[in-house]
């Protein structure tokens, strides 16, 4: 176990339009020396997602291609059998993980993972989403429901964030696969898309394209949603993408609505170019906050633990740049102070989940990655 000192956030970050800065004032009493961090797990190869079962265990994913189990006295499974063959090239393999509302009943998981795909002599990999049987060995009756039709041959902007609604509706978060930007624009392909679908892959009849080509659209816009979550008291999807050089953010998702990209930015070409001028545009939605420069988030979720009380209805996500865990206060719906904590780990932070306990996990993105809890 380690306390780590506190860092304070010195970057400056835009709120709707508005400059935001971190203050030393107010951070609820609550610093790094106040936090205790615990490895539980480590020998991860570059984990990437989890996802918490009724009982405590902990489901996560290796980016390389499987998925694990970690008991709650802090045991690894070793990797689940029968999980299907990902294209681990880059930033694809086996991605996010989510549990079905129904678990305790049905044992099924869903997971994202970039898949091997061909359509019409085009191969490449795609974003897909499969369900599963969970077993205490391994997986069953793994069965796609949904692959998306941006299918390229590279290992870039797979999205892949997974969250289920008050309505058991699952959404999928689609990057627009670095090539093909301009595409985010388009209603009519996966994308730069979030897509909405039922638990067994069909189409909700009230999403707002369901008379185009790509019937799951929920919203369109993105470049590489990199975290989704759900709001615990307005049921609103909040998401969060990378930006390029600059112009990460987070959005609260509506149906049908377009999130500019890469029409609008905050941010430039990593060559320094401009990809616009413009950073608002009629028909196009702000950001709730965005950051420039980049902090490269990851995982978001908000705190609506006991543990941590001080924080709750605050959001919590990783940076991959910065090697921190932030916090953003939320005061009436608005973003509020920013903190960071656990810099002193110096580890990029690819997931954040809070625990049934109230408890903090992070994950580790590195070839020895961890699981870490964070309790007071």
């Amino acid at each position: 176990m380690t306390k780590l000192s506190s860092v304070l956030l010195t970057t400056s970050v835009l709120a709707l339009g508005q400059s935001v800065f971190a203050h030393e004032n107010h951070d609820h009493g609550v610093t790094d020396k106040d936090i205790t961090v615990t490895t539980l797990a480590e020998g991860l190869e570059h984990p990437w997602g989890m996802a918490f079962l009724p009982n405590g265990d902990l489901l996560v994913t290796e980016r390389a291609g499987g998925i694990q189990r970690l008991s709650k006295d802090g045991k690894l499974s070793g990797r689940l059998a029968n999980v299907p063959a990902v294209v681990a090239n880059n930033q694809g393999g086996m991605l996010d993980i989510a549990i079905d509302p129904d678990f305790s009943s049905n044992n099924t998981v869903y997971f994202c993972y970039s898949k091997e795909s061909e359509v019409e002599g085009k191969k490449g990999s795609s974003s897909s989403v499969a369900k599963a049987t969970l077993t205490a060995t391994g997986l069953d009756n793994v069965e796609v429901i949904f692959s998306a039709d941006s299918i390229v041959d590279n290992g870039f902007h797979f999205g892949c964030r997974l969250v289920f609604d008050a309505d058991k509706q699952l959404y999928v978060t689609m990057g627009d696969r670095y090539e093909y930007m301009q595409e985010a624009q388009n209603t009519n392909n996966h994308f730069g898309k979030i897509v909405r679908i039922n638990r067994d892959g069909s189409v909700p009849t009230d999403n707002p394209f369901t008379d185009g080509d790509a019937p799951e659209v929920f919203s369109y816009g993105h470049r590489n949603v990199q975290g989704v979550t759900v709001h615990p008291q307005t049921g609103d999807v909040w998401a969060m993408e990378h930006g390029p050089k600059g112009g990460d953010e987070i959005n609260i998702i509506r149906a049908g609505a377009n999130y500019g990209w890469p029409v609008i930015t905050y941010g430039i070409d990593y060559s320094g170019e401009i990809i616009s001028d413009k950073t608002h545009m009629d028909g196009m939605e702000q950001p709730w906050v965005y950051w420039d420069p980049s902090i490269a988030p990851s995982g978001i979720t908000f705190y609506n633990g006991d543990m941590f009380k001080e924080w709750k209805g605050d959001i919590l996500v990783g940076s991959l740049k910065f090697t921190h865990l932030r916090r953003i206060e939320v005061e009436d719906g608005k973003p509020g102070e920013q903190f960071e904590y656990v810099r002193d780990n110096q580890a990029r932070i690819r997931d954040v989940e809070v625990a049934p306990d109230g408890a903090i996990y992070l994950l580790t993105d590195a070839p020895n990655g961890k699981v870490l809890r964070l309790s007071k």
